[in-house]
């Protein structure tokens, strides 16, 4: 939070600063970056400008809008030594700031996370009626993609496993893939999500299937930015290898 509060503060300087030099407003349009010295000065007020759209930005799209005309008032107003609000009142409403801001970030998620639900859900009742899906008891939905040859060895939990991926939420974002990545991941069964455990355990080597996994067997109410709350995942996963541990540790 103090650092928040710091940060806030710099931020507010640096645009307020900006606001009442007129002549280096004047002077914009001819600025000149040509020595070390001008570009790491230019560069520092670019950061924190930087830094400040992110956070008026991100302030407004969860309701809280700041008035920067008296922003860049209270910092004349102190740097003339006639601030209207002392020290302690300061950090009193940027903490209240700080605490407002966390309550409706809370409040977003939520919403966020139940329309997740609400969405998987519907997504999971359409999918298992087309052809070709397959649904187990504990609810997770696959399609076979290709089979690998002959009957094959299939893994069991506690094996460790290489795989190629692709992972997207319901929209088609995709989060992440080896593929992209143009790298096999290895990994033991037992130490990825619920979906993957179970799924990975129906295919043997040189499958490919398409798992729809629903949020109880992937990442829950749990919010990894690139994945949302109460996300259905959808993965294609192609099984390379089943390793044992001595291969395992030997490839890593």
């Amino acid at each position: 939070m103090r650092k928040t509060i710091k940060l806030s503060l710099i931020a507010a300087s640096v645009l307020a600063l900006t606001a009442c030099n007129q002549e280096a407003k004047k002077e914009q349009a001819d600025v000149k970056l040509d020595t070390v010295a001008q570009q790491q000065a230019y560069g520092i007020g670019a950061s924190v400008g930087n830094f400040l759209n992110k956070d008026l930005a991100d302030k407004k799209e969860i309701g809280i809008e700041l008035d920067q005309a008296l922003l860049m008032r209270g910092f004349e107003d102190a740097l003339a030594g006639n601030a209207k609000i002392d020290e302690e009142k300061i950090r009193e409403v940027l903490t209240a700031l700080d605490e407002s801001v966390r309550t409706k970030q809370e409040e977003k998620a939520k919403v966020e996370s139940e329309k997740s639900k609400v969405e998987g859900e519907k997504y999971l009742t359409e999918n298992a009626k087309k052809e070709g899906v397959m649904v187990t008891e504990s609810g997770l939905q696959y399609e076979v993609m290709s089979e690998g040859e002959g009957e094959g060895a299939k893994p069991v939990a506690t094996d460790v496993v290489k795989v190629h991926y692709k992972g997207t939420l319901l929209d088609g974002t995709e989060f992440d893939s080896s593929y992209s990545r143009n790298e096999p991941t290895t990994f033991p069964l037992n130490r990825v999500i619920p979906g993957w455990t179970e799924g990975l355990q129906l295919m043997n080597v040189g499958s490919k299937y398409k798992f729809t996994i629903p949020s109880d067997l992937a990442y829950g109410d749990r919010d990894l930015g690139k994945i949302p709350a109460n996300s259905t995942l959808i993965f294609e996963v192609e099984l390379l290898e089943i390793q044992n541990d001595a291969e395992a540790a030997a490839a890593e």
